[in-house]
C-alpha cells in the first residue's frame, strides 16, 4: 500500500452533550415557589366567606375563605387574633388583608391574615341577627322587664360625644320643653373603644347614690348621630347590650337616624328615632302643662258655677210650693209642739202620782215583823241542822287545837332567841347572828348568848393559863373531850 492511499477507520465518538436543564429537588422547588409567592403577593386583600374555623390550642386560628368558585386556606397567628376588627365566625363574609405564602410540607398555598373586617352590611346584619336571636331567647327583649320613664325628671344623664351637633340639639330641646339639670358623660361614639366607654358611663351613672354631691339622674339618654352600619357597629356589642339591660336607671336609646337600628334599641327601655326625639320622650312640655293646669282650673270654676246654678234653680222650684211668709210654714209645727208640751207636763204629773200610790201600797206591807219572820225561819233551820254538824265541828276543833299545841311547843323549843341549856347563840359586835364558821375570822370579837346571859369572846384566842376550876364535890371527874382536827372552823372557847 502506498503512502497516499486512504484507509477508512470508521466514524469518531461524538463529544458528550452539555445538560442545560438540571433536575431540582422537591424542597428547592417548594421554597422557590414560596419565595416567589411572597415577593409577588406580599400584600393582598381578599373578600370571601369564612368556613371551617379552627382555633388551635396554641392560640392560632386556622380557617378557609371561599366564594362561589374557589377556596383558599388562611391562618391568623396568635399575636394578631386580638387586633382583628371582627372575630372569625363560620358563615361571616369578611375582607382580610395579608400575604400569600405556601406550606411546603403539603405543597399548598395559604394567606397569612393580618387584619379582618366585615365585608359589608349583609354580613354585619347576619351576625347581628344571630346575636339578637340569642339575646331574645334569654328574655332581654321582653317588654315586661322594661322600666317606665319618669313623667317629670329632675336630672337627665346624657351619654354622647361632647362635640358635635347631637349634644347641642339635646340640650336645646330640653331647655325649650322642660328646663332641668342635665349631666353629660363624654364618650367616643365610634370605633373599638366606644362600646367600653359607653358601658362604663352607664355603670358610673348607676353607681351614683341619691343625695350625693353629684345628683343621680332620673333617666339616661345614649345618643349618637347617623352613620353607616360599620360606624354604628359598636352599639351592637353584646357586652354593651347586657349593660344596658342590667341598668337600674331607665335608658332611652337614640343612636342614628330613624331608619338605623342597633342592638341597644331592643334592650333599652325606650327607643327614640333621633337624639332630638329622645329629648322629647324624656321631658314633658312645660307650656303644655301650664295650659293643661289652666284648663283644668277653668273647667273647675265652670263646673262649680254650674253646680251652684243648678242648686239655685232647684231651690227656686221648691220655693214656689212654700207659703208667702216663712212664719206660716213654721206655725203649724210650733202649734203641735205647744200641744205636745202641755200633754207632756200633765202626763209626767199623772205618772209620778201613780208611782207614789204604788209605793204607799207596798210600804204598808213592809215592817220589822216581816224581817223577824225571816230571821226566825233561818234560826229554826239552823237549830234543826245543829245536831247533825255539831259533833263533826267539835272533832275538827279538838284536832286543830292539839295540832296547834304541838306546833307551839316545837316553836318554843326551836326558838333561837331562847337558847337551851348546853347551847349558845353567836353574835357579832353589831348583834347579827353568826350561822357559819366561814363568816368568822381569827381575832374577831363575838358574843355568846346563853339562856341566862351573854359573854364576850374572841375567835381563836389562846386559852387562859389558869388552872381549870375544880369539879364540884361529889361529882365524878370529867374527862376532857378530844379537840377535833382543824377543819377550817376556829374554836370559840
Amino acid at each position: 500500500m502506498s503512502d497516499d492511499s486512504y484507509v477508512f477507520e470508521g466514524p469518531a465518538d461524538p463529544p458528550a452533550p452539555r445538560d442545560n436543564n438540571p433536575p431540582l429537588s422537591i424542597s428547592d422547588l417548594s421554597f422557590a415557589l414560596k419565595r416567589t409567592l411572597e415577593e409577588r403577593f406580599g400584600h393582598v386583600r381578599l373578600r370571601g366567606e369564612i368556613s371551617k374555623v379552627n382555633r388551635h390550642a396554641s392560640g392560632h386560628v386556622y380557617l378557609t375563605l371561599k366564594d362561589d368558585k374557589a377556596a383558599i386556606d388562611g391562618v391568623v397567628w396568635k399575636g394578631a387574633v386580638r387586633g382583628l376588627g371582627v372575630q372569625p365566625e363560620t358563615g361571616l363574609e369578611v375582607i382580610v388583608t395579608g400575604k400569600i405564602t405556601s406550606y411546603p410540607a403539603r405543597s399548598s398555598y395559604q394567606i397569612v391574615i393580618e387584619s379582618m373586617e366585615a365585608a359589608g352590611a349583609g354580613a354585619l346584619l347576619a351576625q347581628l341577627e344571630r346575636l339578637k336571636v340569642r339575646l331574645r331567647e334569654e328574655g332581654l327583649f321582653d317588654p315586661a322587664r322594661k322600666k317606665p320613664l319618669p313623667a317629670f325628671p329632675r336630672t337627665i344623664g346624657v351619654i354622647t360625644s361632647p362635640t358635635g351637633a347631637v349634644i347641642r340639639d339635646i340640650l336645646h330641646r330640653i331647655a325649650e320643653r322642660w328646663p332641668c339639670r342635665v349631666i353629660v358623660w363624654p364618650v367616643v361614639v365610634q370605633g373599638d373603644a366606644a362600646c367600653g366607654q359607653v358601658a362604663a358611663a352607664i355603670r358610673g351613672f348607676d353607681a351614683l347614690r341619691p343625695g350625693g354631691s353629684v345628683p343621680r339622674p332620673d333617666l339616661l339618654i345614649v345618643a349618637r348621630g347617623g352613620g353607616s352600619v360599620e360606624d354604628l357597629w359598636c352599639f351592637n356589642d353584646e357586652g354593651l347590650a347586657r349593660t344596658v339591660a342590667a341598668a337600674a336607671i331607665p335608658i332611652i336609646s337614640a343612636v342614628g337616624h330613624e331608619t338605623d337600628t342597633t342592638l341597644i334599641d331592643f334592650v333599652s327601655d325606650r327607643r327614640a328615632p333621633t337624639p332630638t326625639g329622645a329629648a322629647e320622650l324624656a321631658t314633658p312640655v312645660l307650656n303644655d302643662l301650664r295650659y293643661a293646669v289652666a284648663d283644668l282650673d277653668r273647667r273647675l270654676v265652670q263646673a262649680g258655677g254650674r253646680l251652684i246654678e243648678d242648686r239655685r234653680t232647684r231651690l227656686r222650684a221648691v220655693a214656689r210650693g212654700l207659703p208667702a211668709r216663712p212664719e206660716d210654714l213654721l206655725a203649724l209645727a210650733q202649734q203641735r209642739l205647744d200641744h205636745a208640751g202641755s200633754r207632756l207636763e200633765s202626763a209626767l204629773t199623772r205618772h209620778a202620782a201613780e208611782k207614789r200610790h204604788r209605793l204607799v201600797g207596798v210600804a204598808a206591807r213592809l215592817g220589822p215583823g216581816l224581817l223577824d219572820r225571816v230571821i226566825e225561819r233561818r234560826r229554826d233551820r239552823l237549830t234543826a241542822l245543829e245536831p247533825r254538824f255539831r259533833p263533826a265541828v267539835d272533832r275538827r276543833l279538838v284536832r286543830d287545837r292539839d295540832r296547834l299545841t304541838a306546833l307551839s311547843r316545837a316553836l318554843t323549843s326551836l326558838d333561837p332567841s331562847r337558847p337551851k341549856p348546853g347551847f349558845a347563840r353567836v353574835e357579832d359586835v353589831e348583834g347579827r347572828w353568826v350561822t357559819s364558821a366561814a363568816d368568822l375570822s381569827s381575832g374577831q370579837a363575838v358574843s355568846l348568848v346563853f339562856g341566862d346571859g351573854a359573854r364576850a369572846a374572841v375567835v381563836d384566842a389562846d386559852p387562859p393559863s389558869a388552872a381549870p376550876p375544880a369539879a364540884p364535890r361529889g361529882a365524878p371527874p370529867r374527862t376532857p373531850r378530844p379537840r377535833p382536827a382543824a377543819s377550817g372552823q376556829g374554836d370559840l372557847f
